[in-house]
């Protein structure tokens, strides 16, 4: 099975770090030209060079835009009218409590985590169903499935994420253009890693082992036991990017390890 993306155009929202990064890295080695988006322009540059370095002629564009405004998405799109494969990745997240968090972070969480891929999807769903083909990806958690107590305003985005992927796909019925939601459990990015900074410097650890060690204390239904790797994730969504998985639409596809227990969804 060869997954070939060779004349596909992705663009993929918050991409110069995680999980995005290896998005656009897995795209570029299966052939897609990679449009990579962030808020500072020394990340996207380093992004590029990193993506340059482990896939050597990848055919790349940057772009400088905060995607978490309606601002910068239309930065985006006039940089870039058109695409073939939308990846709504942007997404932030923290640890507060439910009764620490004020309406202006709720709004904050929605308008990055929510709004960016529903404005992305609305410029450039229009063309793909025009030419009659596109793969449309939301970015969602284990999270928007089993809420954790400490991340209710992140849990109830990706929850969000899913809503809107799965009525997107059924809106686009017949059209040959595929909407789906991949689903991350932990996951060893810069994001978990500052997470556990302090952890990881009190025990003397590596990162690796305090990751896996916060995988089974923090999610102890995990199936395999440890934190995921980015490539992991990414290798599932550069499938479901491919024309390979072409009857696969509406779908929440896991990739959390067995986090979440599928008896109980």
């Amino acid at each position: 099975m060869k997954i070939d993306l060779t004349g596909k155009l992705a663009i993929v929202s918050g991409s110069t770090a995680g999980i995005g990064l290896g998005i656009s890295k897995a795209l570029a080695e299966s052939g897609a030209t990679v449009v990579v988006i962030g808020r500072e322009t020394a990340k996207v540059e380093q992004a590029l060079a990193s993506i340059r370095q482990s896939v050597p002629g990848a055919q790349l564009r940057g772009l400088t835009a905060d995607l978490g405004t309606a601002e910068g998405a239309e930065q985006l799109f006039a940089a870039e009218p058109r695409a073939d494969i939308l990846v709504n990745n942007l997404g932030i997240f923290n640890e507060v409590d439910f009764f620490d968090t004020p309406d202006s972070e709720w709004t904050r969480f929605y308008e990055v985590n929510v709004i960016s891929g529903v404005r992305l999807s609305r410029h450039y769903v229009p063309d793909m169903v025009k030419q009659g083909w596109g793969r449309v990806i939301f970015l969602s958690s284990e999270s928007g499935i089993a809420i954790p107590a400490d991340m209710l305003n992140y849990g109830v985005t990706k929850s969000a994420n899913l809503a809107v992927s799965h009525g997107l796909a059924k809106r686009l019925a017949g059209t040959g253009v595929t909407v789906n939601a991949i689903l991350p459990g932990p996951t060893l990015t810069d994001g978990l890693e500052q997470m556990l900074k302090d952890a990881t410097a009190e025990s003397g650890r590596s990162v690796r082992e305090e990751a896996d060690a916060f995988v089974r204390k923090a999610r102890p239904t995990s199936i395999i036991q440890r934190v995921a790797n980015v490539e992991e994730v990414a290798n599932l969504v550069a499938y479901i990017a491919s024309p390979l998985s072409s009857a696969t639409t509406g779908a929440a596809l896991r990739v959390d390890g067995g986090v979440v227990d599928s008896m109980a969804i």
